[in-house]
């Protein structure tokens, strides 16, 4: 083999090495790259006995180098590589399926359409965190639109506009624009008049029994071929408050004889009697029904792609005849099923906890036993973890089970590493201590040697939890400070080695001395746990997260006299 040769064969051995390494995260080996280089490079094969003696010491180079270095390496001589690299790992990354025909769209926009009726549940989470993720994903834009029209039967509260925005922040997203559609109604109005004048909309005064009854065997009411003219006069008696609650709306017109019921001339404006929270929107008495206002918006801020529930199908359906009269196409559309969340004995209804806390059964919407991002929040759990476990659930018809175990998994992979430790007894045994040294040292990071010791006193007492006292005659190992002999309910000092733990399997536990230490009120979904932690817990700050070892991860909430208030996060 000559010079010329031999320099080829070890570039592309060291281009094939350095892209098998990097894709597979693992050493580069020989005969994983030697198939490929010789099919690519038909000129090698009849050196082929000589090849293995070259690749070999340049697989070992290579192995040798940080990541860092390996991509480096391979952007000098592979680009393209390097780029396709990148384009596997933002696929592996990408958990969401694709939005259908995006290619069609100079931007993917998407939008936000919460009901402002309360604060968010877990199940409110699911909308925020699939949207923004797109948005991140193609680089798009996310209206939030409170769909704020209803002011009766699901009645805005004032609160929520602000408390809504903060979960969207919460979850590590920022809309790119927000309205509220109480704002609105004069746009709505100029909507529904151009809709009269394309002969796509009538007032009806008919009793709703009535108009149900002529409906369901698709006979057509006699108000249905009223002219434009007296149309226009009858809804502009509306907008002006004329009618009372139930005694007029404006149907658009679509096909009274349409095999489905609930699409034959909708409801697009009624009258409602109740004044809207919202000071700017009180005085207006006729309101646009969702289908119609949602339709109308979707269009003018040009939203390309809408996700909605697979009970909502109905909604494209009734919207796609106003699109049809205005010459509007309507944007993609994709159903998802509903979704249902283990651990909580509270029902995701925003109605039902609102009544709960009103019945004094929960404290407020942060409460620990309540399924709501301020719980989630207040608990210690990272928005993003929410996030991760939602997007994971995909964008399926059928209905989705969350499990609140995924939502912990994922945050405890972004606060093990950075939470230090500490001890917590619950409801302790206070027992007598004979000898050992006068304070444990256990590890503030058991995989952080650089972080220290902790100095957890011990005096004359401890507090074990119950099930951690040894039965008379029997040990355990106190974490961080040593063995110790129940003899007739006095801990003794043994003095023993580490091996009592690795070979004869003595219990590790965890204390705090029975007198120095801070009392702790945890806050759980199954209620209030009182304990008591080691004092240096005092050392940190409200809002700090602990890990109480062999209890679960905690964010501390408030110290007010010497005591701690703690809600627990999870294991």
């Amino acid at each position: 083999m000559n010079d010329d040769l031999r320099e080829r064969v070890e570039r592309e051995a060291e281009t094939a090495a350095l892209f098998n390494a990097l894709k597979h995260g693992s050493d580069a080996q020989v005969g994983a790259i030697m198939g490929p280089m010789m099919g690519e490079n038909p000129e090698f094969r009849e050196h082929g006995d000589e090849i293995p003696g070259i690749v070999a010491p340049v697989c070992e180079r290579v192995n040798g180098l940080s990541d860092e270095e390996k991509r480096e390496r391979l952007a000098e001589l592979d680009p393209d590589a390097v780029a396709e690299l990148e384009a596997e790992d933002e696929e592996d990354d990408q958990v969401l399926p694709d939005l259908p025909n995006v290619e069609e769209y100079d931007e993917v926009r998407m939008r936000l359409a919460p009901n402002p009726n309360g604060p968010w549940h877990l199940g409110s989470a699911r909308m925020p965190a699939v949207i923004g993720s797109y948005k991140e994903l193609y680089g798009g834009w996310m209206l939030c639109r409170f769909d704020d029209t209803d002011p009766e039967t699901k009645r805005p509260d004032l609160d929520a506009y602000d408390g809504i925005l903060d979960a969207i922040d919460y979850l590590g997203f920022e809309p790119d624009e927000v309205v509220r559609a109480s704002d609105r109604v004069e746009t709505y109005y100029e909507h529904a008049r151009d809709l009269i004048d394309a002969g796509g909309a009538y007032a009806c005064s008919c009793p709703q029994a009535e108009f149900s009854d002529l409906k369901n065997s698709g006979e057509a009411c006699p108000h249905r071929d009223q002219d434009p003219e007296t149309t226009h006069e009858e809804f502009d008696r509306m907008v002006a408050g004329e009618y009372e609650s139930g005694e007029k709306v404006l149907r658009v017109r679509t096909d009274i004889e349409h095999k489905n019921p609930a699409l034959r001339d909708w409801v697009a404006f009624r009258m409602v009697d109740t004044p809207h929270p919202r000071e700017e929107a009180a005085e207006y008495r006729c309101w646009p029904m969702l289908d119609f206002q949602s339709a109308i918006d979707d269009h003018l801020f040009g939203v390309t792609h809408i996700i909605r529930g697979i009970d909502l199908q109905d909604s494209a359906k009734r919207q796609g005849f106003l699109y049809d009269y205005f010459g509007w196409e309507y944007p993609e559309v994709t159903h998802w099923g509903r979704i249902e969340v283990d651990e909580y004995d509270v029902p995701l209804s925003t109605s039902s906890i609102k009544q709960l806390i009103a019945d004094g059964e929960l404290d407020g919407w942060d409460d620990p036993r309540a399924p709501t991002l301020a719980s989630l929040e207040r608990r210690g759990i990272r928005g993003d973890a929410v996030v991760e476990a939602m997007t994971d659930l995909g964008v399926s018809t059928t209905n989705a089970d969350l499990a609140m175990s995924s939502v912990y998994s994922a945050n405890r992979d972004r606060v093990d590493d950075e939470t230090d430790r500490a001890f917590l007894v619950r409801d302790g045994e206070r027992l007598p201590v004979e000898g050992g040294p006068d304070a444990g040292h256990p590890p503030v990071h058991p995989e952080h040697e650089d972080r220290g010791d902790r100095d957890v006193p011990l005096g004359d007492a401890v507090l074990l939890e119950s099930d951690d006292v040894p039965a008379d005659g029997e040990r355990v190992w106190l974490k961080g400070w040593g063995p110790v002999r129940n003899d007739g309910g006095t801990l003794e000092f043994t003095d023993e080695g580490i091996d009592l733990v690795r070979e004869e399997g003595v219990d590790v536990v965890h204390w705090v001395d029975a007198d120095e230490n801070v009392p702790v009120t945890m806050r759980t979904m199954d209620g209030d746990v009182e304990g008591h932690a080691e004092p240096g817990v005092e050392g940190y700050a409200a809002d700090d997260l602990l890990q109480f070892e062999r209890v679960g991860f905690c964010r501390l909430d408030a110290f007010e006299d010497g005591e701690l208030t703690a809600y627990f996060t999870h294991k």
